[in-house]
C-alpha cells in the first residue's frame, strides 16, 4: 500500500514538473516573438524613414542641380548624355543632333548669343553613392552644327584629348551642359616642351590657333600647329572664370617659359644659340636634325652687302665614316629641312658653306643652321664667322684686264689654254704625256690621267663629281621624294616646289600678319592675278572700314578703292 502511495506521489510531481517546465517554455516562446515582432516593426519603420529621407535627399538634390543648370545656362536648362565619337576639325566646336537644336530653341538658348557647353565624363559608379566631381575630367566647348546622329556628338580631337586624357573607353559617354561663360581677360599658358618661343611672333601664332577656339579652361592643353611640327601649351590660369569665352574679346596672354632645357638633344625642333666665332661641338645619328641660331647684326650685315665680307658656316667632320649635310634659311624659315632652305652644302666630310643674300637690303636679322645625319653616327665642330675678302675683286664684278690674253700665246690642242708661244712646243709635249681632257659635253676640265678615272658624270643632270661622290649625289638630288601634299618631285623641284607652289607651305599674310598655310590658288582670277594665295583670298574677303569715308570695303580691293575714289596714290 505504502509502494502504490509513493509511485502515485512521484508521478504527481513529475506532471507538476512538466507543466512548470512547458508554461516556462512557453512564456520564453511568447516573450521571444513578442521581441521578434517589435524588433522587425522597428526595422520596418527605420527602413521606412531611410526611404523618406533618401527620397527627400533626391528630391534636394535634383533640385540642387536643376537650380545649378538654370544658374550656369542663365536660365538655359539642357543637359544630356551622348556616347562621344571623333571628327577630325580644328578648334573645339562640337556636332550635335538635331533634336538638340529644338530643345536649345524651345528653351531660348539661341537669343543668348554664343552658344557653350561643358562636357563631362559619365563614370560607372553605384547607386546612393556619391559623384565623383573631377574638375580635370571636364571640359568646355562650342558648337559647330547640329548634324550628328541621334543619341551621339562628335569631339573634335582637343575636345577628345583634354576629355579623355590618356583613357580609351569602349562606349565613351558624356554629359553635355549648356552653360554661360564669362569673356576672358587673362590668360597664362605654359608649353609643354621647348622650341616654341623661338618661332618668329610666336604671340601671332597662337593668335591663330585660338581664332578656332570658342573657349578656354584651366588644365586644358591648346595645340598650335606651324608648318609640319605641333606644339601643345597648358592653360594654367585664366580671368575671371576656370572657363571662359575667347569670342570677341581682347585677352592678356602670358606665356611661361618650359621646364625642359635647351639642351635636350631628344626634341630635334630646338635652335641653340651659336656665338659668331665659336665652335659648337656634337654628335649627330643618321637621319636626325640639329639645329642652330646666329644672328647678323647691322655693322656686318653692311661689311656683307658690300662684299668686304662673307659669311662662312664651317663643320668639320671625323673620318669615322659618317656623313652630314648642312642646311640655312634666314627668319621667318626656323627649321630649314632637305626641301625647305635657302643655302646648303652636300659635299662630303668636312665642308665650308659660304652665305650669299640674294637681296642686298635682307642680310641682317635671325638665321637658323640645320645639321643633317646623312650617314651613320657623326661627330661634328661647326662655327660661323665673317671673312674678309682679301682680294680687290668683289663678288659679281667681272675679271681685271690685267687677265687679258697676250698676242703672242697660242692654244693648246690638248688643254685648250692659252700658252706663250715660245714654250709652246715645251708645254705640249708634257700636257699631252701627263694630261687629259674631259670629253663630256660641257666639261673640258683638265685632269691628271691618274685622276680621269675618278671624274664622273651624272647621267641625269651632268654635273661632275668624284666617283666616290656619286651615290650620294643620286640619292639626294635624283631620289623621288614625296611632298606631304602629295607631290612626287627630286630636289630640286621640291624646293622650288615647297617654296613657291606647295599649299602647305608657311607664308606671311599680307592681310592679316599672321604666319599661316597658303593653300591652293584662289577661286577668283583677279586674286590670282594678283599674285594671291587661297589663304590670302579668302582673309582679304574680309572688311574693314575706309578711313576716309567710314565705307565698309574688302580688304583686298582697299587699295583700289583709295585710289579709285578718294584719288589717292
Amino acid at each position: 500500500m505504502d509502494f502504490e502511495l509513493r509511485k502515485a506521489r512521484e508521478k504527481l510531481e513529475r506532471e507538476q514538473r512538466e507543466r512548470v517546465q512547458r508554461a516556462k517554455a512557453k512564456a520564453d516562446r511568447e516573450r521571444r516573438a513578442k521581441a521578434e515582432a517589435a524588433r522587425r516593426r522597428d526595422a520596418l519603420e527605420a527602413s521606412h524613414r531611410e526611404r523618406r529621407l533618401d527620397a527627400a535627399r533626391a528630391q534636394e538634390e535634383a533640385q540642387q542641380r536643376m537650380e545649378e543648370v538654370m544658374q550656369l545656362g542663365k536660365g538655359v536648362s539642357f543637359s544630356h548624355m551622348f556616347e562621344a565619337l571623333r571628327y577630325d576639325g580644328p578648334g573645339d566646336k562640337i556636332k550635335l543632333p538635331p533634336s538638340s537644336f529644338k530643345e536649345l530653341s524651345d528653351e531660348g538658348a539661341l537669343d543668348k548669343g554664343p552658344i557653350y557647353f561643358r562636357l563631362s565624363k559619365v563614370r560607372d559608379t553605384v547607386p546612393g553613392a556619391p559623384e565623383d566631381q573631377n574638375t580635370d575630367e571636364a571640359t568646355c566647348c562650342g558648337v559647330l552644327e547640329f548634324t550628328a546622329r541621334e543619341g551621339s556628338a562628335e569631339l573634335t580631337p582637343h575636345v577628345w584629348n583634354n576629355l579623355f586624357q590618356g583613357d580609351s573607353p569602349d562606349v565613351p559617354l558624356i554629359e553635355v551642359r549648356y552653360v554661360s561663360l564669362p569673356k576672358g581677360t587673362y590668360a597664362k599658358l605654359k608649353p609643354e616642351g621647348v622650341g616654341f618661343s623661338d618661332l618668329p611672333n610666336h604671340r601671332a601664332v597662337l593668335e591663330t590657333a585660338l581664332r578656332n577656339h570658342a573657349t578656354l579652361s584651366e588644365n586644358d592643353f591648346v595645340a598650335v600647329n606651324y608648318g609640319q611640327l605641333q606644339y601643345k601649351l597648358k592653360v594654367l590660369e585664366l580671368k575671371p572664370a576656370s572657363s571662359v569665352s575667347v569670342l570677341e574679346t581682347d585677352v592678356e596672354v602670358d606665356i611661361e617659359g618650359p621646364d625642359s632645357v635647351l639642351d635636350n638633344v631628344e626634341n630635334q625642333h630646338v635652335l641653340v644659340p651659336l656665338e659668331t666665332g665659336k665652335v659648337e661641338s656634337g654628335v649627330l645619328e643618321e637621319g636626325k636634325f640639329r639645329y642652330y641660331r646666329f644672328f647678323v647684326d647691322e655693322g656686318m650685315a653692311d661689311k656683307v652687302s658690300s662684299g668686304h665680307a662673307n659669311i662662312e658656316v664651317k663643320i668639320e667632320t671625323d673620318t669615322s665614316g659618317g656623313d652630314t649635310d648642312i642646311y640655312v634659311s634666314r627668319h621667318p624659315l626656323v627649321f630649314p629641312t632637305q626641301h625647305r632652305h635657302e643655302w646648303s652644302s652636300h659635299e662630303m666630310g668636312s665642308k665650308i658653306l659660304i652665305l650669299k643674300p640674294r637681296d642686298a637690303g635682307l642680310v641682317s636679322g635671325t638665321y637658323s643652321i640645320g645639321v643633317y645625319g646623312f650617314k651613320g653616327t657623326t661627330k661634328y665642330q661647326l662655327s660661323v664667322a665673317t671673312k674678309d675678302v682679301l682680294n680687290s675683286q668683289r663678288i659679281g664684278e667681272p675679271a681685271s684686264a690685267s687677265s687679258s690674253v697676250d698676242v703672242d700665246s697660242v692654244v693648246c690642242k690638248n688643254c685648250k689654254r692659252y700658252i706663250s708661244s715660245r714654250a709652246s712646243l715645251l708645254h705640249e709635249a708634257y700636257c699631252v704625256r701627263h694630261n687629259v681632257v674631259c670629253t663630256h659635253d660641257g666639261c673640258g676640265v683638265v685632269l691628271r690621267k691618274e685622276e680621269a678615272a675618278d671624274h664622273v658624270h651624272c647621267d641625269r643632270c651632268g654635273q661632275a663629281f668624284q666617283q666616290r661622290e656619286m651615290e650620294k649625289h643620286m640619292k639626294v638630288f635624283h631620289e623621288p621624294q614625296q611632298c606631304p601634299c602629295g607631290v612626287v618631285l627630286e630636289k630640286e623641284d621640291m624646293v622650288q616646289h615647297q617654296s613657291s607652289a606647295c599649299p602647305l607651305r608657311l607664308i606671311v599674310c599680307r592681310f592679316c600678319g599672321d604666319t599661316v598655310q597658303a593653300g591652293g590658288e584662289p577661286l577668283d582670277a583677279r586674286d590670282r592675278l594678283r599674285n594671291m594665295c587661297e589663304h590670302e583670298s579668302i582673309c582679304g574677303s574680309r572688311t574693314a572700314p575706309c578711313d576716309s569715308c567710314g565705307r565698309s570695303v574688302m580688304l583686298k580691293e582697299m587699295d583700289i578703292h583709295v585710289i579709285a575714289v578718294h584719288q589717292k596714290s
